[in-house]
């Protein structure tokens, strides 16, 4: 093996710019790449139908019984493609649409190959949001659960040292978020250890994870893991970042790309209202008292900010409507109760902010509701993805201002489809103007007496000290400005 093989800290997590040009090694860490070989890629952008079983994919009969059990009926195309190649030994980059069953796709043959040499710890997952953490260990748990599957979930606002005794417990498959393993890592001298024979480590949300933001705690996180690991990414959306690893990857790496560019389901229908800035709250409380009427189970609304999640979900309980707010102000503990209210079903609406867009699957949504248009595609394909999943129908409405409609047309032209109108009498919405401004003004001082602005205030100052130690501040508002000319730049286009 030579000794541009095995790389410590990938060129892509480095302070400096990347330059793919000049780089001669790779950024994952691969297993006898053969670099005078043409680098393996394929593309799937036709909706082909496969009559494969997961025995035929090389899975083992419990594997097998256990997807029976579960429902899965077939092998999905990212199943169907990365499965025998993450069992063959290769590392894997695999993009498929939200609700392609991408989990399934690196955890059934984790599992696999665990059982053939089972101990403890076999697999490390870093995924970027703590929610997203807690269902894949619940997915993983259910697709390992003739296995007698051992899992440890380590995120932020909960006791590390609880979360220290589980990692020395060695389970076989730990679930993190990057910044508390990275701290685990670094400060506890006997953890490192536990981590010493991992076979697999997998970046899910890879086009997040792989985000400025979480550089550091990638960079760190890598020098404690065996050269000799398999390396998986899976996201929904292609990148800057994942592009680069395509580029300058080994060949022993096989990159699968079920489509190309933001794509979204065809079950799903997309719809839009445009309304005055100052309804909407009018708008949403229509829309949401109709919901059994148009056979909703569910709803998620994605607004853009914490402030706005807490002032909507104190207007909702005024206006009797039940439903739980899910943003980063929140505990850990508060942020699991209430998504936990949600998909049991005790509570129909879910109130979130874009840590609530990432990877959630919840079956009995049937509607999303974007209340505020995000500034980038990439994040109206997660959030709609929350609904529409697995071959279901789904329903997405956005409320469109006259700010927005710069934005709105982004979006079309990036998913390749436009939004149809969502149709509703403006006489019956308006109707209930003057009950939901009343709740409007008891929220607004509810928040005032609860001292959430002075609060709010001293999270922001927090979090701007933490980016500037890191020294990402500057990094962040380049970032920023990036986007901003890149999206200028198409629009000119």
């Amino acid at each position: 093996m030579g000794e541009d093989t095995i790389v410590d800290q990938p060129p892509l997590f480095s302070k400096k710019k990347f330059a793919p040009k000049v780089l001669k090694k790779p950024p994952l860490v691969i297993e006898n790449p053969q670099p005078n070989e043409p680098l393996e890629v394929e593309k799937s952008c036709d909706p082909e139908s496969y009559n494969l079983s997961f025995s035929d994919l090389g899975l083992s009969d419990w594997a097998t019984r256990t997807c029976k059990e579960l429902g899965m009926k077939k092998p999905t195309q990212v199943q169907h493609h990365c499965i025998p190649r993450i069992l063959a030994g290769q590392d894997v980059l695999g993009l498929a649409q939200t609700g392609s069953g991408k989990t399934a796709a690196f955890a059934l043959p984790i599992l696999n190959r665990l059982a053939e040499n089972p101990y403890g710890v076999f697999a490390l997952v870093i995924t970027p949001t703590r929610e997203l953490a807690y269902q894949l260990a619940e997915q993983f748990r259910a697709l390992g659960a003739s296995l007698h599957l051992r899992c440890a979930v380590v995120v932020g606002g909960m006791d590390m040292i609880t979360q220290a005794q589980a990692l020395m417990q060695r389970p076989h498959v730990v679930i993190a978020t990057p910044g508390r393993i990275k701290v685990l890592l670094e400060q506890n001298p006997d953890i490192p250890s536990v981590f010493s024979k991992t076979k697999f480590l997998v970046l899910d949300e890879a086009d997040r994870v792989l985000d400025v933001g979480f550089e550091e705690e990638l960079s760190a996180i890598f020098q404690y893991l065996p050269k000799d690991r398999q390396t998986l990414l899976f996201s929904a959306t292609m990148t800057e970042n994942l592009q680069t690893l395509l580029e300058v990857s080994a060949n022993k790496a096989y990159f699968y790309e079920q489509y190309e560019g933001f794509k979204t389901v065809e079950s799903l229908k997309q719809q839009y209202v445009f309304i005055p800035k100052n309804v909407k709250d009018v708008y949403l409380l229509h829309i949401l008292s109709k919901m059994e009427d148009m056979g909703v189970r569910s709803a998620i609304i994605f607004v853009s900010t914490c402030r706005s999640c807490h002032l909507l979900s104190l207007i909702l309980e005024e206006l009797e409507q039940p439903a739980v707010g899910l943003h980063s102000h929140k505990s850990q503990a508060l942020r699991l109760s209430a998504l936990h209210r949600f998909k049991s079903g005790q509570t129909p609406i879910l109130l979130a902010t874009d840590v609530a867009s990432r990877g959630l699957d919840i079956p009995t949504v049937d509607l999303v509701i974007n209340y505020d248009i995000p500034r980038y595609a990439r994040d109206y394909v997660h959030r709609v993805g929350r609904t529409a999943r697995a071959g279901r129908g789904g329903l997405a409405v956005s409320f469109v201002t006259q700010n927005d409609v710069d934005l709105i047309h982004e979006i079309e032209s990036v998913v390749g489809k436009q939004l149809d109108k969502f149709e509703c009498k403006e006489n019956d919405v308006l109707a209930e103007m003057t009950k939901v401004y009343k709740a409007k003004r008891i929220a607004t001082m509810k928040m005032m007496d609860d001292g959430y602005e002075q609060k709010a205030e001293e999270r922001k100052a927090q979090k701007l000290k933490t980016l500037s130690e890191k020294g990402l501040l500057k990094e962040k508002t380049n970032k920023k400005r990036r986007r901003t000319k890149t999206t200028s730049a198409e629009e000119s286009k």
